[in-house]
């Protein structure tokens, strides 16, 4: 009940309202200063929930994320940014819901299922924290471990040009171009019995890992 609770603190007209102005809002800012191009749109779910995986290379690459579907997407921060009273309404509003660091994954799986089960979609970043360079880094299996508990398909996102945007311990954006690819919707098989299987789990993981390369790839070759 927390997690429903924790999840559904964002889900009011005046939060789903503030949401669609501010990434509007953002979309029209970084496609003018980093003529930020999405490609691939036509691979989102039309209807139903689903898991967006980007790569991360940028702090730049959540609301690049955000502008991806003209619906509300979900993300997860940590709790601190959310105990400030007024900034953690503002990121309630903007569709985040806090996990607390340092607790058992358990936590953070119990509310990452809340939200699929509202209906909407919820981005992870497969990689966890930023990364740098050309090449996509081990992946987590958290993002599709969820999607199979969740019995939803999880979308593959490169993003190409965010880092030199704005790279680590960078204080403003560089006017440097990003493009966002969207690919092919993956899922998880269920077996017989309704279960997925560590295997079913592991090689969803090693498709998501070469899709998101190639992706990368192609919007890094297309940034510039």
């Amino acid at each position: 009940m927390t997690e429903i609770k924790t999840v559904l603190a964002g889900n009011s007209r005046r939060s789903r309202a503030t949401y669609l102005v501010v990434r509007d809002l953002l979309y029209v800012l970084i496609r003018v200063w980093c003529r930020l191009r999405v490609e691939g749109r036509e691979h989102l779910p039309p209807s139903g929930p689903f898991i967006l995986a980007p790569t991360h290379r940028s702090i730049i690459d959540t609301p690049v994320a955000s502008t991806v579907a003209n619906r509300r997407l979900r993300f997860m921060g940590a709790d601190k940014w959310f105990k400030k009273k007024w900034f953690g309404r503002l990121l309630s509003a903007l569709g985040g819901f806090p996990v607390t660091r340092g607790t058992a994954d358990r936590e953070a799986l119990r509310r990452c299922i809340a939200v699929i089960e509202t209906g909407e979609p919820l981005v992870l970043f497969p990689e966890g924290e930023r990364k740098s360079g050309p090449l996509v880094q081990p992946l987590r299996d958290g993002a599709v471990y969820i999607a199979a508990k969740a019995a939803v398909p999880i979308v593959p996102v490169g993003i190409g040009g965010s880092e030199k945007a704005m790279p680590k311990a960078a204080r403003f954006i560089f006017p440097h171009k990003i493009v966002a690819i969207v690919g092919e919707p993956i899922t998880v098989p269920i077996d017989a019995s309704g279960k997925v299987s560590r295997a079913a789990v592991r090689d969803a993981t090693v498709a998501l890992h070469s899709e998101l390369q190639r992706l990368f790839d192609l919007a890094q070759v297309r940034a510039g």
